[in-house]
């Protein structure tokens, strides 16, 4: 019997097509959710006779556990890009004996795993995957991106610029070369926007919660990071140890003018004490770009919406060709490689 698998969120646009020749030369059956398909025609077209369809909103949990048991059929794997919450009542469902094909793998096309209960997921015996490391130099470029953008106060200027209005800055900006850049989490991502300040000319130094051997100099401590740093930057999994990390008596820590990034995961970042302090011109945080949210997709509200000094993107900085092509193929690899019980050099998300 082939193994059976479903796509909850479709690849964007050609990588789609790059996905499914993917998975099915693995020799898997495949379901797709064309929920996110922005060219459901082309696609049923295309694909019709090699490829099942379904369409759901997976975001909506009791459309998923109506899909996770519709017939009885299941599923033995299901991938995830979007991050979609597989929690215990989706782990039950998909494992329960009546399912003729129980779930075995969950795959991430991406790096981290916090929307899986991991727990759960070990005690149904399903075995968690994602591509840690293929979108590393995605992000840091958006994180670089970022850095520039707030350091030059780039939306002000352009806003104005818009109205009409020609207005210089009332004092000069600084340079990169003047300013220190503090990584919170010294893993690939945070290492690859090191080597690329580094070579644009910053002081870099960096904290983590496992310290390993790197060339970037490591604060004692997050407080010593922070207070010692112009720029911050963010990125570190979600865990119930970095849930809340950034609060509000750690920006109070930093320097007058300093900039906080985060591109890691909502829940990190206390949003509503970050706006608090953004609202206080005299405190000494004065802007923050912030590219993922304790509420995404259709949840998504912040208290940080409308504040001029907060730049707010939805969770777009992984989102490159190169990135995601290279996180959808391995994903489907990994997968391949779980179900066909080879394990061997596969990255499993043990539970905590």
């Amino acid at each position: 019997m082939h193994a059976r698998i479903l796509l909850l969120d479709a690849a964007p646009g050609e990588l789609l097509d790059r996905e499914l020749e993917c998975l099915l030369g693995h020799g898997p059956a495949v379901t797709l959710n064309l929920r996110r398909v922005a060219d459901r025609v082309g696609v049923r077209a295309a694909w019709t006779g090699r490829v099942d369809f379904t369409d759901f909103d997976a975001f909506d949990e009791a459309a998923l556990l109506a899909e996770t048991t519709r017939g009885g059929v299941g599923h033995h794997a299901v991938k995830s890009r979007a991050g979609v919450p597989l929690r215990a009542a989706f782990l039950a469902a998909a494992t329960d004996a009546a399912q003729a094909n129980r779930l075995r793998v969950i795959g991430r096309a991406g790096a981290g795993t916090d929307h899986v209960d991991v727990v759960s997921a070990a005690r149904h015996g399903v075995a968690v995957t994602h591509t840690p490391g293929s979108n590393a130099n995605a992000v840091a470029e958006f994180a670089l991106a970022q850095l520039l953008t707030l350091t030059r106060d780039l939306p002000a200027l352009n806003s104005a610029a818009h109205h009409g209005d020609w207005s210089a800055p009332a004092t000069p900006t600084v340079e990169l070369s003047e300013l220190t850049l503090g990584i919170v989490g010294t893993g690939r991502i945070g290492l690859a926007l090191a080597a690329r300040a580094q070579s644009l000319g910053m002081d870099v130094q960096g904290f983590s919660r496992r310290p390993t051997e790197t060339r970037v100099p490591r604060a004692k401590s997050l407080a010593a990071l922070l207070a010692t740093s112009d720029v911050v930057s963010l990125h570190l999994p979600l865990t119930p140890q970095t849930r809340g990390l950034i609060g509000r008596p750690e920006p109070a820590l930093m320097r007058p003018g300093s900039i906080l990034l985060n591109t890691s995961r909502g829940g990190i970042v206390d949003e509503q004490a970050l706006a608090d302090v953004l609202r206080d011109p005299a405190h000494p945080l004065a802007a923050a770009a912030v590219d993922t949210f304790e509420h995404e997709h259709a949840a998504f509200a912040s208290p940080l919406f409308g504040l001029p000094n907060a730049m707010l993107t939805p969770h777009v900085a992984g989102m490159t060709r190169s990135a995601m092509a290279t996180a959808a193929l391995r994903r489907a690899d990994h997968i391949a490689a779980l179900l066909a019980g080879r394990p061997e050099g596969i990255p499993v998300v043990a539970a905590a």
